[in-house]
């Protein structure tokens, strides 16, 4: 292949074109697995070559310790079983068939990562067509690939930087054109790095998101600790529980250079599977999620005799999971260290009966630290605003605080924005922890309790502009000045009028 100039955005706008092949016939929803599983396999097929050759010119006269070298790779590729043969073969009938014996071949080979990640893709599925139809679609999505832009060698593009960020660039379109369901398995990475900064991790810190989607927001906190501390001294944790995004996860870590990652998949609430030696719920320094709001049928059955005592506040509503996922987060922060974040609608503030008494019962154990709410239209698939809740297990206070940043975003056409000062805002706020005017309110606990516990944003932080008073006088000297405007104006008109034979 020739080398081009790597730039991000000509990689981007490359693989985003590769979904043309797609549109008009097949649904984002459905279409984005196949792109993303594309340039996955494209990826770890371009290193394998690019080491197979670097190889081939240090030890040229010794195929057998080249063999050798490459059972090493962090991806084992077996024969035919990459990009290249089947691009060779795009002609021929049977791409999806081929496709797919290739994707097992290479998820047998690499049980100990790989495991079940191509199960729930089948490029062989009539989700593409007839036959005819599906071996022409991915024709072309071969070719795509092919181009020399997405040229995804090491020694062309160096780090897995551009590789991730096309990867997350291809998971943020897909969300911001798959409707309702973008939210199973993407945060806006404003939203994501907001709470990342709001929980602080650490290096040597264990992370876990027990609703991960697609794994972004697991990242960020990886990111985060990276830049600041310059370590990779971390461990990331998390649970999906729809099959296909579990997979998204699972690839997104490693296009990301996170290896050190434990994804599981299942359902956190009926069956969580990060789970310490004793077979009880595995503590984690940090614990973030955007859970899906308001899930009804969760798991509500079972609750009360839940084996992990995790529903011993109370037991959320059989139509509303939130304080479900809430109470797991709470649950698995380690005792010392541990704090969360966490996305939830605006009801789980106020809304009474169970969620009341679970929401007194956090309260009052001093776990609640800090209330946020945000701007509507931030998430895919949903208009409405959201809150952010976090919780210490060690908190410096009785206290919660309150803010409002409800006010302070970016205008979009279909999403809105929060810019880096809305978040610098935010942060700054959450970190002083005092009252600022119409932004920031620190409530005592009595004031929490004599509302009831309800925690509506509104009933802590004033956000009421006066109006300006009105000079009644002035406004009626300012009418009188203009009536008489008007009788002169009239009396002139009357004359041009009289001028022109009109009267």
């Amino acid at each position: 292949m020739t080398a081009t100039p790597i730039n991000q955005d000509t990689i981007n706008a490359a693989v985003w074109g590769a979904c043309d092949t797609f549109r008009g016939t097949v649904d984002p929803s459905i279409y984005k697995d196949y792109v993303l599983t594309m340039l996955f396999l494209k990826y770890i097929s371009d290193v394998w070559q690019d080491h197979y050759e670097q190889y081939k010119t240090e030890h040229g006269d010794h195929p057998e310790l080249i063999e050798e070298l490459l059972k090493n790779e962090r991806f084992v590729l077996p024969k035919k079983a990459n990009f290249y043969a089947l691009h060779r073969a795009r002609h021929e009938p049977g791409n999806g068939e081929r496709i797919d014996k290739a994707l097992h071949a290479i998820e047998e080979t690499n049980l100990t990562k790989l495991r079940d990640v191509f199960q729930d893709i089948s490029f062989n599925s009539t989700k593409l067509g007839d036959e005819a139809q599906k071996n022409d679609i991915l024709r072309h999505l071969l070719e795509d690939f092919a181009k020399p832009e997405l040229n995804l060698r090491p020694s062309r593009v160096g780090t897995l930087d551009v590789i991730g960020n096309a990867y997350e660039f291809l998971i943020k379109n897909f969300a911001s054109t798959s409707g309702k369901k973008a939210g199973e398995f993407y945060t806006p990475p404003e939203v994501s790095q907001l709470m990342a900064r709001l929980v602080a991790p650490q290096e040597g810190d264990e992370i876990c998101d027990p609703t991960c989607g697609s794994g972004s927001l697991l990242m960020k906190c990886g990111q985060l600790i990276r830049s600041l501390a310059g370590s990779k001294k971390y461990a990331l944790y998390g649970q999906e529980a729809i099959g296909s995004t579990w997979a998204l996860a699972k690839m997104n870590m490693f296009l990301h250079a996170e290896d050190n990652h434990r994804i599981e998949w299942g359902d956190t609430l009926r069956n969580p599977k990060l789970l310490d030696g004793d077979g009880l719920l595995k503590h984690f320094d940090v614990v973030v999620a955007n859970p899906p709001f308001s899930l009804e049928k969760w798991g509500f059955e079972s609750a009360a005799d839940d084996k992990y005592k995790r529903f011993r506040r109370g037991v959320p509503p059989r139509t509303k999971a939130d304080y479900a996922f809430i109470l797991h987060m709470v649950e698995t922060m380690k005792p010392g260290t541990g704090r969360m974040a966490v996305v939830v609608p605006h009801g789980v503030l106020f809304r009474g009966a169970a969620e009341g008494r679970i929401r007194s019962k956090l309260i009052e154990e001093n776990l609640l630290d800090t209330v946020i709410g945000l701007p509507e239209k931030l998430f895919y698939g949903t208009g409405i605003p959201a809150a952010i809740l976090v919780f210490r297990k060690k908190k410096l206070d009785d206290k919660v605080l309150f803010i409002d940043a409800s006010r302070d975003y970016q205008d979009g056409k279909n999403q809105n924005f929060l810019r880096a000062q809305d978040l610098d805002r935010i942060i700054a706020a959450a970190t002083e922890r005092q009252n600022v005017d119409k932004y920031a309110y620190l409530a005592s606990p009595a004031e929490i309790a004599e509302n009831d516990y309800n925690l509506n944003i509104p009933r802590y932080v004033d956000t009421f502009e006066e109006e300006e008073e009105i000079d009644l006088m002035a406004v009626r000297a300012e009418r009188e000045k203009l009536k008489a405007e008007l009788a002169v104006l009239e009396e002139k008109m009357a004359g041009y009028l009289k001028e022109l034979g009109y009267e």
